[in-house]
């Protein structure tokens, strides 16, 4: 094929052949092929500011330079990447860059990883020939986040993640030529530390981590977030507590690849939730082999790793255990059910799929709490590639306004209908004629009125439909767990399985696909339970607060399988010296050396691939593709079944609360950490307080699935509606009910 027919471009780069496919950016090439070319204002996964102006390059027979970081190559183009007048055009830039730089290297916080450092040495400045009349500037503070004007080298890093990846809109650009500097509307700001990541210099800085460390000081360790299904990549950085405590090291802080991956404010600061054990407690340890002889069931949640998980699954498979993990087999059961449809054991979406989508509708999920990198990931389609997105809730989400194109509030209980009138809407023929006694018997006009959602809502959505190419449905937990979770998951797999969309079903806590793959799990308890990080006769707790003490997940090797169905790694960021789980099997004849022996061992035909712990790779290449861990295989499943017909909408009247948690909250876990600080409230509008007949500051109790709760009441100015929130993080409960609940409210 010609290259003017070809969407590959071939030109040079310092004399080599290379190519480029539409779209590329100089930069870009140059980094996948290994040129290096100087910047201070780029972010890959950012559109380019062309703020800083170190990339420039040559181009034969053009004039003056070329910015390559926003310039695609044409055909036959020859570009220089480095000479005489490159170099001295960079070392005037860094001149104005260092221009009334305080010289404080020896304490700020950056040095040793600073950008302007190593680039004021890469071009020999060793004095400044001119000044500039500096100004007067205020440092700010902003919760998690500290600015220093004077630091700021105005490359807009912070505020282009804070946009465009983030999309809080909370840091902005203060004009005012020589005394321009960021500022930021604080009511935006979700505190993810994101502007914290990609700050090339020590202007943005974490408010608890100043002063703390330097950077070489401290050892990093790659490993895994332990807080959402995402599971992103992090580094945990250690270094010894301090002179009294010899020997005894802690977490400082956690950076990530922030030029590629992006972190929420859990994972960036809830990293501090280990537990410190510094021996062996063989009593408790007899009092625990004690307690599963007698036990005939183990209960545990999904903040655990995929290895263990198979050790509890070998456990009862040795000694017959039933092992009660009620979100995990709620989840098991929606992936069935869906797969029966779907024909293939897993769902087809990822974050990659959501951040290169141009249209996606979620519904029954609240975005920003319950998994952070869909928001992320949705907030980068919005500002890449104009997505449209559709947010299908009973609550209005302020936090992503923002990103949402089209706002579908929907009644509490009827997402059955509604998903059914989203199938109506996008399957084709042939889907509906396989389910056409389901498809004849729908009437939309009863979904229409009975969920408040309009048809006209419905038709805008079509419109808007028609046009795209690479649309998502991501699925929330309100479906997986409700009452007719069934049909909508037999709903989702035909989308999936025939219409254009790619469907995520988002898994509820960390390791949720993992144990729903992994263990046997089972419905009824017995009448004598061991419980790991969860409620039982006998618990082993990872929170300092059981029968018997566990490694935390920061301490812990291992891999989770993720929302991207990947089987990601995890490192032990600091030791622990007691009992764990393996040592417990080994005991009860169930026998691996190491733990992480198990990650080969991991069922094939779940879609693991039997690597070894120690082969899983974890880097990222020079264009930023994420080399880490491997995908799941996607079986095909025997379809089976129909839709049944849907059931009446039910009625929620009185007063409703909703299970979600605030920002950056998970669990007890997140809870620990000390720079996340939130009180477990049930926070309302004014017209919840006015139905429930409770005031703002009132402490009220309730009963929700069986368990009789106390909360302080709150009243948020921004709120809407007439359903509360109440927060779960405070719990080690582990759900598989609806998250709205309708409750009878007493003042305490």
């Amino acid at each position: 094929m010609e290259a003017g027919m070809s969407k590959i471009i071939n030109f040079t780069i310092d004399g080599r052949k290379v190519q480029a496919e539409k779209g590329e950016s100089i930069l870009q090439v140059a980094r996948r092929e290994g040129i290096y070319i100087p910047t201070m204002c780029y972010l890959a996964k950012t559109s380019p500011s062309a703020s800083c102006r170190m990339c420039v390059v040559e181009v034969e027979g053009v004039d003056g330079f070329i910015l390559s970081c926003n310039t695609p190559p044409t055909e036959g183009a020859a570009i220089t990447t480095d000479s005489g007048p490159l170099y001295t055009e960079r070392q005037n830039i860094m001149k104005m860059y260092n221009v009334n730089h305080p010289l404080q290297c020896g304490v700020c916080d950056k040095s040793g990883e600073c950008d302007l450092q190593n680039k004021t040495l890469d071009f020999g400045l060793d004095q400044q020939s001119f000044a500039v009349v500096d100004q007067k500037r205020k440092k700010k503070k902003w919760g998690v986040l500290s600015y220093d004007p004077h630091l700021c080298i105005m490359c807009e890093k912070c505020a282009s993640v804070c946009n465009e990846i983030v999309g809080a809109e909370a840091l902005y650009i203060r004009p005012g030529g020589y005394k321009s500097m960021i500022d930021n509307h604080f009511n935006h700001c979700i505190q993810c530390g994101e502007c914290i990541s990609v700050c090339p210099v020590g202007a943005m800085a974490s408010s608890d981590f100043k002063y703390s460390a330097n950077a070489w000081e401290l050892q990093r360790i790659p490993s895994a977030c332990a807080h959402c299904s995402s599971a992103c990549s992090l580094n945990y950085e250690v270094k010894q507590t301090g002179i009294d405590f010899v020997g005894q090291k802690s977490i400082y802080r956690v950076t990530n690849e922030a030029d590629h991956d992006s972190l929420c404010g859990a994972g960036r600061f809830g990293y501090d939730f280990e537990n410190r054990v510094e021996s062996k407690d063989a009593e408790a340890f007899e009092k625990a082999l004690e307690a599963f002889k007698k036990a005939d069931t183990i209960r545990f949640n999904s903040m655990i790793t995929n290895e263990e998980a198979m050790i509890l699954q070998r456990l009862k498979e040795k000694h017959g255990y039933k092992l009660i993990n009620k979100e995990a087999k709620a989840y098991r059961d929606f992936m069935g059910n869906f797969s029966s449809h779907s024909s293939k054991l897993l769902y087809s979406a990822d974050l990659d799929s959501l951040k290169e989508c141009d249209y996606a509708i979620t519904i029954g999920s609240s975005v920003s709490s319950d998994n952070p990198m869909i928001r992320f990931a949705l907030s980068k389609a919005v500002n890449r590639n104009k997505a449209y997105v559709a947010y299908m809730h009973p609550i209005e989400d302020e936090m992503i306004r923002n990103i949402v194109s089209q706002y579908v509030k929907y009644e509490v209980g009827s997402e059955e209908g509604v998903l059914a009138m989203i199938c109506d809407m996008i399957l084709s023929d042939e889907a509906k004629a396989e389910n056409k006694a389901f498809f004849d018997d729908l009437d939309i006009g009863y979904i229409s009125g009975e969920s408040s959602v309009g048809e006209e809502e419905f038709a805008q959505l079509a419109e808007k439909l028609s046009r795209k190419r690479k649309p998502v449905l991501v699925i929330g937990e309100d479906l997986i767990n409700h009452e007719r979770s069934a049909n909508i998951a037999k709903m989702a797999g035909l989308i999936d399985r025939f219409s254009s969309f790619s469907v995520m079903i988002a898994p509820p806590a960390t390791n949720s696909l993992g144990v729903s793959l992994i263990c046997d799990l089972d419905s009824e308890a017995g009448s004598y339970a061991v419980g790991y990080n969860a409620e039982a006769d006998f618990v082993l707790s990872a929170l300092g607060k059981g029968d018997l003490d566990m490694p935390a997940l920061n301490q812990q090797e291992g891999t989770f399988t993720n929302i991207d169905k990947k089987v990601v790694p995890l490192n032990a960021a600091l030791p622990y010296y007691g009992y764990e789980l393996n040592d417990i099997a080994a005991a009860l004849d169930v026998k691996s050396k190491f733990v992480i022996d198990y990650t080969q061992q991991l069922p094939s035909d779940k879609g693991y691939k039997g690597v070894a712990f120690d082969d899983l790779e974890n880097y990222y290449t020079n264009v930023g593709e994420q080399v880490r861990g491997y995908v799941l295989d996607n079986p095909d499943v025997e379809t089976s079944g129909k839709l049944e017909t849907l059931s009446d909408i039910p009625e929620f009247n009185g007063s409703v609360i909703y299970r979600c948690n605030p920002l950056s909250q998970f669990s007890p876990f997140t809870d620990k950490a000390h720079q996340i600080v939130d009180e477990p409230v049930l926070t309302g509008s004014q017209q919840f307080a006015v139905a429930a007949r409770i005031k703002g500051g009132e402490h009220v109790t309730f009963v929700v699935d069986g368990r009789r709760v106390e909360r302080k009441f709150e009243i948020d100015s921004k709120f809407k509606g007439t359903v509360a929130l109440d927060p779960s993080f405070d719990s080690i409960e582990n759900y598989d009910s609806y998250r709205y609940n309708q409750v009878k409210i007493e003042r305490v």
